[in-house]
């Protein structure tokens, strides 16, 4: 049976509970609030099948056949794209499957917005819940099986998510699906889904409302600086850029990060799944008439069906093939683990009981730099009124 002894070795993605033939595996929240397994020794019949299907302990290698491009990409469709974190690519390729009759999983807030899981959708419209970042682990459940249910059925299946979350699908199903597609992302790292509640709480006891609805990525002041939004049911709303927000900064100064990410298995270029998406961070360098600051997509196609796919779109797409060389440069977490932060400890202790805000303030500083463009762009501001422009 799977036991958790380092817990740098899990990644709480679920295999093991989907694949338990006993269904003797719950995945229990740690103090940390993440997602570990826990196996009832009194229904367990020792078949190791949790360990044979552990992405982690049996860990893929991959096929020296497949090879990797990379593109710069755009949504034509402006409306969708400026609805998305990035280029608005996801979209595209989710509403090519359902409109061949298939089904999308994806990471969805729940609706109270406090935690973020995984849901199945088969209709257009639907696609709006899964569109955009959630910097917040997301629960699979029991996705993995209803997967393989459609996927055994005959119909066509894209499932979304993060690096290990796909390598845990792939483990599950133990075999290949002609009709599965598979999109994940590059990865900075999960926080936990207990800081996360603990800061809507604290988000909704400021604003004394409910949150109605919620956007890691909001484009009012750019792709660039992106802006965290929540809007709440007594029409209040709450909008910081990226690094005046306190959950974007626990979460970038590597706070909160799984044990996992630290030493992530799954970082490299080589990716199981047919497309990766990211941020296209440096573009305004590499591709500077692909720059608008309204978002561009990095794409990673590891596979022909990811190739097949993408050219399938090709007519509802701006892109621009690119050398993979430039990708780690702008984007390093593609293959390299976040380090840890040394505060790390204390800061998942004292933000379980003290203030939000303050217990973010005590455990992050901003950087020297930016605290120079902050001042910069105060003296500009003055100027401007000086000068009366």
């Amino acid at each position: 049976m799977i036991e958790i002894e380092n817990k740098t070795k899990c990644s709480g993605c679920h295999a093991c509970a989907n694949a338990c033939p006993k269904n003797c595996i719950s995945m229990t929240s740690d103090e940390e609030g993440f997602w570990y397994p826990q196996v009832d020794k009194s229904k367990c019949i020792d078949c190791g099948l949790c360990e044979k299907i552990c992405p982690i302990i049996h860990k893929w290698q991959p096929d020296n056949s497949r090879t990797t491009t990379a593109m710069a990409a755009i949504n034509t469709n402006e409306e969708i794209r400026l609805k998305s974190s990035s280029g608005g690519l996801f979209t595209l390729i989710a509403e090519n499957i359902i409109d061949q009759g298939g089904v999308v999983f994806g990471a969805a807030f729940t609706d109270d917005f406090k935690s973020v899981r995984h849901i199945c959708v088969d209709n257009i419209a639907d696609l709006d819940k899964l569109r955009g970042s959630k910097y917040v682990q997301s629960k699979i459940g029991d996705t993995y099986k209803q997967a393989k249910e459609y996927l055994d059925s005959g119909r066509k299946v894209l499932f979304t998510g993060t690096p290990c979350q796909l390598g845990g699908l792939y483990s599950y199903l133990r075999k290949p699906y002609e009709n599965l597609f598979t999109q994940d992302i590059i990865c900075h790292g999960v926080p936990s889904p207990m800081v996360w509640e603990r800061y809507v709480d604290f988000r909704e006891k400021k604003s004394a409302s409910s949150t109605q609805r919620m956007f890691f990525r909001h484009k009012k002041y750019g792709w660039k600086t992106f802006a965290v939004l929540f809007e709440f049911s007594n029409n209040s709303a709450y909008v910081k850029r990226l690094h005046e927000d306190a959950y974007m900064r626990a979460f970038l100064s590597n706070s909160c990060l799984r044990p996992s990410c630290y030493a992530c298995s799954f970082k490299s270029m080589k990716r199981q799944a047919d497309i990766t998406l990211a941020d296209f961070w440096g573009i305004q360098s590499v591709l500077p008439e692909m720059d608008d600051d309204k978002g561009t997509s990095l794409v990673l196609v590891h596979s022909d069906k990811g190739r097949d796919l993408l050219a399938e779109l090709s007519d509802k797409i701006k892109s621009r093939k690119v050398n993979t060389d430039i990708v780690e440069k702008y984007n390093p977490s593609v293959a390299k683990s976040v380090s840890v932060n040394d505060k790390r400890e204390g800061f998942l202790k004292d933000i379980r009981n003290e203030d939000f805000e303050m217990t973010v303030a005590k455990y992050t500083k901003l950087s020297v730099y930016k605290r120079a463009r902050r001042f910069a762009g105060r003296v500009k501001r003055k100027l401007f009124r000086i000068l009366g422009r």
